[in-house]
């Protein structure tokens, strides 16, 4: 979720999408301005952290890159639950990967957070003469869906740093963080020094 501090923001931000599709390219791109032309294959999840500054406030992401096999799809509940944004990334070039990108925004409408900021971006724009996946197509299925719509390119940087932006101005103020689905751990020792023992 979202947490607010005066004009501080964190929120965890979770990206999904089918292998290949450029999810981690996007995030290297964003935190670290840079762009590997081979990029290996996540395994599981990888976290990376950046702060953005939007109408004089900062919004810190924490932000959780699933892996895109089939094989850790099980684990993406454990990466999407409590996170206030998503980014579903497909590959314009490819028709499979923006079907894929469909069956996530069905899951994360079921499971996830129902305030959740959800954006679709088709990814690898410079790829113009190899798209499969038209721009149109891709943005009335997201305005049919309540997500909002961009297409970007890791390897040019265009839009990059546009969709993180977005979802920053986009993301709820001012409501009290609430726990996220799971267990609850409480320190005990912090709301007083009670003892206790087993058997007396």
């Amino acid at each position: 979720m979202a947490e607010t501090a005066h004009n501080n923001l964190n929120a965890k931000l979770v990206l999904l999408g089918d292998m290949g599709a450029g999810k981690s390219s996007l995030v290297i791109r964003f935190v670290k301005g840079q762009f590997l032309e081979f990029q290996e294959s996540t395994i599981g999840a990888a976290f990376f952290s950046s702060t953005v500054s939007v109408n004089n406030s900062t919004v810190k992401f924490e932000i959780w890159d699933t892996a895109g096999q089939e094989r850790y799809h099980s684990l993406a509940p454990m990466y999407y639950r409590g996170a206030a944004a998503a980014i579903i990334v497909y590959d314009i070039t490819s028709t499979d990967s923006f079907v894929r990108a469909k069956k996530w925004v069905q899951e994360l409408q079921k499971q996830g957070n129902p305030n959740m900021v959800m954006a679709l971006t088709g990814n690898k724009a410079d790829l113009e003469d190899k798209r499969k996946v038209t721009a149109e197509e891709a943005r009335l299925y997201a305005e049919e869906n309540g997500l909002f719509f961009m297409e970007t390119s890791a390897k040019t940087a265009a839009n990059v740093n546009d969709i993180f932006y977005k979802i920053a101005k986009r993301l709820p103020r001012g409501q009290p963080a609430q726990n996220p689905a799971g267990m609850v751990l409480v320190d005990r020792t912090a709301e007083g020094s009670q003892t206790a023992s087993c058997c007396s």
